[in-house]
């Protein structure tokens, strides 16, 4: 019997996002503990374009090549590997790769990873959820909100920082959103912010202390300039929650004042699951929804890189795997 092929977007050489090319690949097979999904979407993130540049923010990040990127997918379950349940076949499920794989048509995944997909929800908004849903839950919960409290959100127009905005405004806070330009701030007041600014514009951090004063939680995920400026408005006590470093690097406390770095540990596999399931059911239950911005087909995903790595997206981008046409 011979091999069977499938589309896949290889990297060979890490570098810019044209080095992402579609090729024919044989069809990964589950082995025990394992079962193969049908790819209808893949998540893309941020730190995937920082891999694909060779620039992780851990070394050990970059994966050997060639390589198949790619760490969250939504599809279908299709086979099972020896020894499995033959019930799990035909499931819509989401779930990580563990690291790599997932932009693919075909992706073997361990069986215990799959989260099933609530009926009232699509496929596209559950993969949305996979990543950026349990990232935004986690830092909800762990800077414990009280009602009332003024917040401020970067990038709140992104994948995570959008849905920061309605848990925020959900837990009775009020929240101030800053994004690069017009169109993300207005985004973001869509979703429910009460004050929006444009962090691109000279003085934007007097805007905010002039219409709201000082702030009590900011959460933090460009560090860099705009993170320094953003701690700078938190009042004595505040608190910093500090999740990425899109500018390159992490913010630094501010000296002279007394703020409270917000530091949790990095989540169990169950803890991940209850993050991400907790994520689902808000967004089944109406209460969460994630701003897909845009979607790549497969053969596109350099496309997809370029246009993170340029800051021309919003929200969460994804890879159309098994549905025709182009980007939206």
């Amino acid at each position: 019997m011979g091999v069977t092929l499938m589309f896949a977007v290889v990297l060979s050489e890490f570098g810019p996002p044209a080095n992402l090319a579609l090729a024919e690949v044989p069809d990964p097979v589950p082995g025990p503990g394992q079962v193969l999904v049908d790819v209808h979407l893949a998540n893309i993130t941020f730190v995937e374009t920082q891999v694909r540049a060779g620039q992780a923010p851990n070394p050990a990040m970059l994966p050997p090549l060639p390589a198949i990127l790619g760490n969250g997918v939504g599809g279908i379950v299709t086979a099972v590997g020896e020894g499995g349940d033959p019930a799990l076949a035909g499931r819509r499920v989401i779930t990580t790769t563990g690291g790599r794989g997932g932009y693919a048509e075909l992706a073997v995944v361990d069986a215990t990873g799959l989260i099933d997909v609530p009926p009232e929800l699509s496929l596209a908004d559950a993969v949305a959820l996979l990543a950026d849903g349990r990232t935004a839950v986690g830092l909800i919960r762990a800077a414990a909100l009280r009602p009332g409290e003024t917040v401020l959100i970067e990038a709140a127009a992104g994948g995570v920082g959008s849905l920061l905005v309605q848990l925020a405004r959900d837990a009775g806070a009020r929240v101030v959103a800053t994004a690069g330009g017009p169109r993300k701030t207005g985004i973001a007041k869509d979703l429910g912010a009460d004050v929006a600014v444009d962090y691109t514009v000279t003085g934007w951090a007097d805007q905010v202390r002039s219409e709201v004063g000082d702030v009590d939680v900011v959460f933090d995920g460009v560090g860099g300039e705009i993170g320094g400026a953003a701690a700078g408005l938190l009042r004595e006590g505040g608190r910093l929650s500090s999740y990425g470093m899109a500018s390159g690097s992490f913010t630094a406390l501010p000296d002279g004042k007394n703020i409270t770095p917000i530091r949790g540990t990095p989540p169990t596999p169950p803890q991940m699951r209850e993050l991400t399931q907790a994520a689902l059911t808000a967004a089944a239950t109406g209460r969460l929804k994630p701003l897909i911005g845009q979607t790549y087909p497969l053969d596109r995903a350099a496309d997809a890189h370029a246009a993170i790595a340029s800051r021309a997206t919003v929200g969460k981008t994804l890879l159309l795997v098994r549905s025709p046409g182009g980007a939206q």
